[in-house]
Parts: structure tokens; C-alpha cells; sequence
């Protein structure tokens, strides 16, 4: 197998999206576009990815990081002028080098690596990716020889009327024997009524010197998706969520509602888990088996252990344990680690906290910069006060520790191990282990005062 290289063209601006954002960081399931491209391109056997870029390049770069080199098209004047900024990092390289489109998030690794072998096996010096459309109104048409080889690419304005009939449809994704590409890639002319340099001309100059250009039709139509504006863009999410979903569905995983249920694409979900509708789980989310989730809850950048239960609530960048009761209206927020057999309940917000394991946080409380210890109980709209408006204190409750109803511990503070708090005590100092705290006013009932108070009734 001959080396092989990556070309992704990522430089437009994306105009017809009418946003700030630049055009292929735009999300699909959760991830920006060039990002699901690129991912893709990185599990086969790829030695170098160029990405080229130009519009919000350094904001590419940064969302791409380590995984390719960067070319910079200052000027955007057309797809092959676009490749030809990649000359520095590949012109003199022997191989095969794929260009993909920044804005086809649908395209797979399986379709690019048979695009590969095809190409391979005909000795071709150019293959295009081609789909089969039921409507190719607009799509440039794949005229084929008596070899079955390309005899030409036609734009639909320029299609005969029997051109037009054809529904074999250029992607914009090619496999080009670099050398020749570069090669001809010099030939490229832009004598067209847009003045720019294109892709497909390289298709047209390789053919009048007799070599051979191949074609390879994928079978999904959807994954040839290019995303030019918002209504496209809304498509590609329907496609790729659907894609998604029975993923993980055929994996073992049971989504009562597919089509109200969205996973990011980088989440993993473990067999005999149930997703219930209206639940969003984005990120690198990890969830292990027999889970029941939402409805209506959002997981992002979670890890949840087997048989934990969260309805109708949020966690985001924390650790939940297994067995573990979440909700409903609960709120974890980053930095939280939730051990196994905990119990988080309604109203209860958590941050930045450990909860050890068999402890209960089981209503109405916030829990934030704490270590709470093992066998727990924290009564209903319990605080840790962590904050004194400069800085954030840590509160210390070791195990099996009760705190009464609506208890305020004030941070820095320790409740030992087997202390109790009673009811509606503000806690300032540490409490020893075993000891009951109390701290609160005496109680004061003053006989028959009201009638001294001047209260129409």
C-alpha cells in the first residue's frame, strides 16, 4: 500500500450561513464540522492531514489541534488554488492524497478507505467519490466511458439533455496520485466568469493526457452532505443523529424515543441502558450498562457507572458512581465526583464536591466545595456556605454524619465523623466527632403578645 496523505479544504467563509461563526466550526451533534471530517480521516492510514485554511484559521487551529498541519489560503480563489497552498507539505511526496471537503461532517471512514482501494486496484491518477441522487437538480453529472472509467465531469448548466438524465453525482471528495496532482495542478487555469481556479479542472487535464480517472459510488447519498447554510446544516444533524442513535441501539441500547433523543458522537453508552426522551448526552460522556436516563435530562462530559438512575436532571464534566440515584431537578456541576450508592434528590445542586459512597443529599440543598464522607445523610435545604464574597472555602463532613433541616455550614468548618446538627443551626466552628451541634437562638414565646399589636382584621 503506497503512502497516503489528507487534504481537508476548510478555508471559506460560509457567507450563505449569515453568522459570526466561521462555517465548518459550526456544530453537528455537538461537534464542529471540520472536527467530524478530520476525526474521520485520522482512523485510517493517513501520514500527514494539511488543513487548509483561511477565514478564523487560528480558531480552527485551535479546535483541531495537534491532529494536522495548517495552510494558509489567503485569498480565496477556488478549490485548487485552495490544495495547491498544501504544495509545501506535500508536492514532492510519493502516494495517494484524499481531498475532503471541511463541510461534509457525514462522511465515513469506511467510504473514504473503499474510495482508497479503488483507486488502488485501477492504477487511476484520479478518483472521484460519487453518489447516486433520486433528485440531482444542481449537482455536477459523473459521464462515464465504455471502461466504466470517467469521461468527464458536466456542470448541471452545461448538461445535454441527455446528460441531464444521469443521477450518478460528483461529491467534491477525490483521490489523486499526489505527484500528478501537483503536477497538474499548475496547468489550472481560471479563465471562468468567476476568475478562480477549481478542483475538478484537474480532472479534465489529467483525462486530455491520457491517464485514467475512475469514479467510486458510495451507497448513502446522506453522507455526501456539503453544508452551504442553515437549512442544510439542520439536515446534517438530522442525519448524523439518526446515524447516532442506531448505532447505539444496535449496540444493546434502548432509546424509547429515537427521534427526541440526541447523543453527541463521541459518546458510549454500555448495553441494556435505556435513554428516555428529551435527553441530550453530548461530549466524551461515558455510561455503563443497565443505566436509566432522563426523561428530560443533559449529560455532558460525564463518566456513570452501571445502574445508575438520573431523571430530569443536568451533570456536566463530573464522576457518577454506580447505583446511583440522580434527580428529578438535580443539578451536578463540573468538578463534582459522586460515588457509588449515593443519593442526590430533588432541587439539589452539587459543585465541585465529593459525596462518598451511601450517602443521601436528598432534597432542596446545596452542596459546593465539599468533602462529604461515606453514610451521610444531609436533611432538606442543608448549605454549605462556601463563599464569602472574595474567596471559595472547602466544608469537611466525615462519615456518617447527620445535618439537620436546613443547617448553614459555614466553610472553612469540619463536622467530625458520627456528629450530628440539628435542625436550623448555623454551623461556624468544627464540630467534634459524636458531638451534637446546636446553634441557633433559643426559643422565646411571649403569651398574649399579639393583642398588643396594632393589626386590623
Amino acid at each position: 500500500m503506497s503512502n497516503r496523505y489528507a487534504v481537508i479544504l476548510a478555508a471559506g467563509q460560509g457567507t450563505r450561513m449569515k453568522s459570526k461563526l466561521y462555517k465548518v466550526l459550526h456544530p453537528v451533534c455537538g461537534k464542529p464540522m471540520v472536527q467530524h471530517v478530520v476525526d474521520q480521516v485520522a482512523k485510517l492510514d493517513i501520514q500527514d492531514i494539511v488543513t487548509i485554511t483561511g477565514h478564523g484559521a487560528e480558531k480552527v487551529k485551535a479546535q483541531l489541534g495537534a491532529k494536522s498541519v495548517y495552510a494558509l489560503q489567503e485569498e480565496q480563489l477556488g478549490t485548487a488554488h485552495a490544495v495547491m497552498q498544501a504544495a509545501d507539505h506535500l508536492e514532492n511526496k510519493e502516494g495517494v492524497t484524499i481531498v475532503v471537503c471541511g463541510d461534509t461532517p457525514l462522511i465515513k471512514a469506511e467510504t473514504m478507505e473503499a474510495l482508497f482501494a479503488h483507486h488502488e486496484k485501477t492504477n487511476a491518477k484520479a478518483t472521484v467519490l460519487t453518489a447516486f441522487a433520486e433528485n440531482p437538480a444542481g449537482y455536477g453529472r459523473i459521464v462515464r466511458n465504455s471502461q466504466g472509467h470517467v469521461e468527464k465531469i458536466v456542470e448541471h448548466k452545461d448538461a445535454s439533455e441527455e446528460e441531464l438524465k444521469l443521477q450518478e453525482i460528483n461529491t467534491g471528495t477525490y483521490c489523486f496520485d499526489n505527484a500528478a496532482l501537483f503536477t497538474a495542478l499548475k496547468k489550472v487555469k481560471n479563465d471562468n466568469v468567476q476568475g478562480e481556479y477549481y478542483l475538478p479542472d484537474v480532472i479534465e487535464i489529467l483525462k486530455t493526457e491520457g491517464e485514467i480517472v475512475t469514479a467510486f459510488g458510495t451507497n448513502d447519498f446522506e453522507e455526501t452532505l456539503g453544508v452551504n447554510d442553515r437549512v442544510a446544516l439542520a439536515q446534517a444533524e438530522l442525519f448524523m443523529k439518526n446515524r447516532i442513535n442506531e448505532y447505539h441501539m444496535r449496540a444493546g441500547v434502548s432509546l424509547i424515543d429515537p427521534s427526541n433523543t440526541y447523543i453527541g458522537s463521541d459518546v458510549e453508552i454500555g448495553s441494556d441502558t435505556v435513554i428516555y426522551p428529551g435527553t441530550v448526552i453530548s461530549g466524551e460522556t461515558k455510561i455503563g450498562s443497565d443505566c436509566t436516563i432522563g426523561p428530560n435530562s443533559h449529560l455532558e462530559n460525564c463518566e456513570i457507572g452501571d445502574r445508575t438512575v438520573i431523571r430530569q436532571s443536568a451533570a456536566f464534566d463530573s464522576q457518577i458512581g454506580s447505583d446511583v440515584q440522580i434527580g428529578p431537578f438535580a443539578h451536578i456541576r463540573p468538578q463534582s465526583n459522586v460515588h457509588d450508592e449515593v443519593k442526590i434528590g430533588n432541587f439539589v445542586e452539587i459543585k465541585k464536591s465529593v459525596i462518598e459512597k451511601g450517602s443521601k443529599v436528598s432534597h432542596l440543598s446545596y452542596i459546593g466545595d465539599a468533602e462529604v464522607g461515606k453514610d451521610v445523610n444531609i436533611g432538606c435545604g442543608a448549605i454549605t456556605v462556601n463563599y464569602d464574597g472574595k474567596n471559595k472555602f472547602l466544608t469537611k463532613i466525615e462519615n456518617g454524619v447527620f445535618i439537620g433541616c436546613n443547617s448553614n455550614l459555614v466553610a472553612p468548618v469540619t463536622i467530625g465523623e458520627g456528629a450530628y446538627v440539628a435542625a436550623g443551626s448555623t454551623i461556624t466552628e468544627d464540630v467534634p466527632g459524636e458531638a451534637l451541634s446546636i446553634a441557633r437562638a433559643r426559643q422565646v414565646n411571649k403569651e398574649n403578645y399579639v393583642q398588643k399589636l396594632d393589626i386590623k382584621k
